[in-house]
């Protein structure tokens, strides 16, 4: 029974999964290990991590595989905090990790930017003598990049004797991600100068390097060797990282050039990106040119519906940004509220845009109220003009000065000391 069960290619079998399900709750098997394991780890495949909790949840018996199965569909599906609470559960218990385990949980504290827990695995990482696994370094490597202890992670990488194509994949990553693409760019030198074969996510991560430190020349000449030299297709995140450099660049029409040339039909994430960078250089007419493909291929994304509506009210065209949000009001869509977290003392504290559920409230508005006061001497104006027109001035400069970033800075600078590093992540 468990080898119908199609665990190694599950996308478009959701109905077969299902199916046989039923029949395995009629012939009285959903219950045995190996079949409640194959099916809790095709419906975290699948997304469908309701299901595969009920069953993990139901099973009498439960091996060390459908735990792997679970937390690795929680942090696939951005669940971290979920994955992280059945990893401390599991814990409890007799297990013992495993690589397969470890990728998935320090993968979760790097989304969510837990530096304190993923330090603490790492301590369990070298209590069983798992470091010198690849697989688990390389992990160790993505989470500290991400959570910002650079530091940490470049001096691991240099430890780690066996390094494979992965490996260097996410330190040039790492080092796009800070800023550093010159740093980026040395690297993926180093490693073609050592004979390691680069990947399509090799020439993503050196791109999006490029991008942040505003390589045009160098971006060129990256995309042109993967493509003619190393014979690697596209993909449509390499799409958009060349529309993005041109668009940071205000070279909008040369982006949309470059879109229409594409030989393959461009989609959501090349629009997207050009349609963000229509915001920062407020050109209206490129963006509803973006936004017009944007609704065909991604009706159901309404932050794309948010940004045309902020490029309106940028160019003061309020009625336009106003019918542009009821028209999402019409078709009842919701945005994902953005929020930002925080840990302080090994806790991650999350925030929302005016969020006043902290039971420190009421220190925190004090010390933001205390911070924007001191900007104002120094000159600093809110940007209001994205905010609801018919909103009074007042209001407007009062919901941009409660983004959730600044309530988690004001946390951070009243529950630390003077001098302690502060590193907040944003889910967006």
């Amino acid at each position: 029974m468990v080898g119908l069960i199609p665990v190694s290619s599950p996308f478009g079998h959701l109905h077969l999964a299902c199916c046989i399900q039923g029949f395995c709750v009629k012939s009285g098997t959903v219950l045995h290990p190996s079949v409640s394991t194959a099916l809790t780890t095709i419906y975290s495949r699948l997304n469908e991590i309701d299901l595969a909790r009920q069953l993990f949840d139901e099973s009498l018996e439960k091996p060390v595989a459908a735990w792997n199965a679970l937390i690795s569909g929680y942090t696939q599906n951005g669940l971290t905090e979920m994955a992280i609470s059945l990893f401390q559960e599991m814990m409890a218990t007799e297990f013992t990790l495993n690589p397969v385990m470890i990728t998935s949980i320090l993968s979760a504290s790097a989304q969510l930017g837990a530096l304190s827990f993923g330090k603490t695995v790492h301590q369990l990482i070298k209590s069983k003598n798992l470091e010198q696994n690849i697989y688990v370094l390389t992990a160790l490597i993505d989470m500290y990049a991400k959570c910002g202890n650079i530091s940490e992670a470049w001096q691991l990488f240099d430890l780690t004797s066996e390094k494979n194509t992965v490996t260097w994949n996410t330190r040039i990553f790492g080092y796009g991600l800070h800023g550093y693409g010159h740093e980026a760019l040395k690297l993926f030198n180093e490693m073609l100068h050592l004979g390691f074969q680069p990947s399509s996510v090799t020439f993503l991560s050196v791109l999006y390097a490029c991008n942040h430190a505003g390589l045009v020349r160098e971006r060129d000449e990256i995309f042109h060797a993967m493509v003619n030299k190393y014979k690697i297709e596209p993909l449509a995140e390499h799409y958009a990282c060349m529309v993005d450099i041109l668009g940071r660049a205000g070279q909008l029409e040369k982006a949309l050039e470059f879109i229409r040339r594409m030989p393959v039909e461009p989609g959501p994430a090349v629009w997207g990106t050009l349609l963000g960078a229509c915001m920062i250089h407020k050109d209206t007419n490129l963006a509803c040119v973006a936004s017009e493909r944007l609704f065909e291929l991604d009706p159901g994304n309404v932050g794309y519906y948010v940004l045309l509506s902020n490029i309106y009210s940028v160019e003061r065209n309020f009625p336009k940004a106003a019918s542009v949000r009821e028209v999402v009001k019409k078709i009842n869509l919701s945005k994902t509220p953005g929020c930002t977290v925080i840990e302080v003392n090994g806790t991650p504290n999350i925030f929302v845009c005016g969020d006043r559920s902290h039971s420190q409230t009421t220190a925190i508005y004090a010390k933001l109220e205390e911070l924007t006061g001191k900007m104002r001497e120094m000159g600093y104006q809110s940007e209001t003009v994205t905010a609801l027109h018919d909103v009074e001035e007042e209001e407007k400069e009062l919901m941009f000065n409660v983004h959730s970033e600044k309530l988690a800075i004001a946390f951070g600078l009243i529950t630390t000391e003077p001098g302690t590093e502060i590193r907040i992540i944003k889910n967006l």
